[in-house]
């Protein structure tokens, strides 16, 4: 179902689509998925890998947004914690509930932070995922074994969701195939097409594999390409004004033993106004973000040294065990696709993360902002204007209840495998058939052999990249594990799609490349 050839053999086979969506991270997969639910004859085509950009680089939170409360966006909040909600339901292999606590230095911090965070549970309404409640300088300490002691008057502790972003992409993917869409990565769009009266009616599409170009035509076009919107909408109209503003976020990976328990830690108030996580992720600690504004955008940002520097020193603040440049894993950067600051004055954390839907005088469908836990959301709404424009016939959305790819309902947080859901037992059979696929990648690393391969057969990876980056998360959790592991990982790709060692090696150079960036340099 999942075969590259069988999907390619549908674009050569299908003379009309109902709706062809560019860019294949949260937003493009939702809106696949939705508009297939709903009966629609859909592709969508992402130029490198689904959740390539911004949609592998999160913070890694199902999140209402308790910064966007304290602005007063309640309308944001209020949506993205339904969502969140929904989000837990229908992917309960990957989204967990995550306890969170803020550390208060002083009383008016905890009375304050208590009283914003019932004001959250509120808005949850039936999709709590549990209740707020100040705790005392003595459990704070118990658990959160690391943090400073000195001045500390207490905690506050709330809930909140967190996932693993590719790998959700990967599976949204999955189920909208498994519905019967045709989605392809590694397939980038070139050039918009447009009939007699100006409205764009379809794409030239090419084949990064293999250079060969499709031309490809629909009733509706979708632009979901987050950072790369511009780049688009300047295929629609050369003159079009650039309406997206990339800001960076950057993220560590420590030891688990920076931050031993289960609870989260959220600061609160940082030097640019931001609030700071450490997340306990794949048995280790994720920590971010930062906000830098940037005048361009990339498909590999580059974590800057005073972002790296920012982060150490809030943490070290905060923790007695002190994080120095050695102790980090992996770092790497995101881009947010903010719409464009009217002036250079605005800052980035007070521009609205709330999703926009634009519609060019071609008739192209445009959606930005937005975020990962809002993207179902995004979705629905991104159709639901196609169909009031008159480009689709209408049909109800389907998406509120749709379990998604890999769904079970049961998570075993003490095995690695959780995060495949009801597709553990494929990876089970392959080690059954091929004892060698249990073996480790790595003395360090959790992963085997066979999830590779499952990869490679199922989840449509195509390179060491797509891989080591998104399938199997190695390069965000250790990025001098992934770089040792690279040959072998080449290897088993090359002989799974038939390739020459030529190929191998430049797949090799290639990733090596890539994951030298995420790779603290001391």
């Amino acid at each position: 179902m999942f075969d590259r050839n069988t999907l390619i053999a549908k674009l050569k086979t299908t003379p009309e689509w109902d709706v062809i969506i560019i860019g294949g991270g949260a937003t493009g997969l939702g809106i696949a998925l939705d508009a297939t639910t709903r009966g629609y004859k859909t592709l969508l085509l992402e130029q490198v890998d689904f959740a390539k950009g911004t949609s592998s680089r999160s913070t890694k939170l199902v999140h209402g947004g308790v910064r966007y409360l304290a602005q007063g966006n309640i309308d944001l909040v209020k949506e993205a914690l339904h969502e969140r909600g929904l989000m837990f339901k229908n992917a309960s292999h990957l989204v967990r509930n995550q306890s969170f606590i803020i550390p208060s230095y002083s009383w008016w911090d905890n009375f304050f932070y208590t009283a914003g965070l019932k004001v959250y549970d509120f808005l949850a309404g039936k999709m709590s995922f549990g209740k707020s409640l100040g705790i005392s300088k003595k459990i704070t300490l118990t658990r959160l074994s690391t943090i400073k002691s000195e001045y500390l008057r207490g905690g506050v502790v709330y809930h909140d969701g967190q996932f693993d972003d590719a790998r959700l992409a990967v599976n949204i993917a999955q189920s909208a195939i498994e519905h019967g869409a045709t989605v392809l990565n590694h397939y980038k769009v070139k050039k918009l097409f447009k009939g007699i009266t100006g409205l764009v009616n379809g794409v030239l599409a090419k084949d990064v594999e293999t250079n060969q170009t499709y031309r490809l035509n629909a009733k509706v076009v979708i632009n979901a390409t987050g950072v790369f919107t511009d780049e688009v909408l300047k295929m629609d109209d050369p003159s079009a004004k650039n309406i997206i503003r990339p800001s960076q976020g950057v993220h560590l990976v420590l030891e688990k033993s920076f931050l031993p328990g289960n609870d989260a830690i959220m600061i609160p108030k940082t030097d640019d106004g931001r609030v700071l996580f450490l997340v306990p992720w794949h048995n280790r600690v994720l920590v971010g973000t930062t906000d830098t504004l940037l005048d361009g955008h990339s498909l590999e940002p580059k974590p800057l040294d005073k972002e790296l520097d920012f982060i150490i020193e809030t943490v070290n603040r905060y923790l007695t065990k002190k994080v120095g440049k050695e102790d980090i894993l992996s770092i790497f950067a995101g881009l947010r696709p903010l719409a464009a600051p009217k002036d250079k004055s605005e800052k980035t954390k007070e521009i609205s993360r709330s999703h926009k839907i634009l519609v060019s005088d071609s008739g192209l469908i445009t959606i930005t902002g937005g975020k990962w836990t809002t993207y179902r959301r995004m979705a629905q709404d991104t159709i639901n204007k196609a169909i009031q424009l008159g480009k689709l016939p209408n049909a109800k959305c389907r998406t509120k209840d749709l379990l998604i790819h890999g769904a079970d309902g049961n998570i075993d947080e003490s095995n690695h495998l959780n995060v495949y859901g009801s597709d553990q037992k494929g990876i089970q059979q392959l080690f059954k058939e091929s004892p060698e696929l249990m073996e480790k990648l790595h003395p360090r690393l959790e992963f085997i052999k066979a999830e590779v391969v499952w990869a490679i057969r199922n989840e449509m990876a195509r390179t060491v990249e797509d891989i080591l980056a998104r399938r199997v998360r190695v390069l965000f959790l250790d990025a001098k594990a992934a770089i040792e592991i690279t040959p072998m990982v080449a290897t088993i790709l090359a002989n799974e799609l038939n390739k020459d060692d030529d190929w191998k090696h430049e797949q090799i150079s290639n990733f090596i490349g890539v994951a030298s960036q995420y790779v603290i340099k001391n």
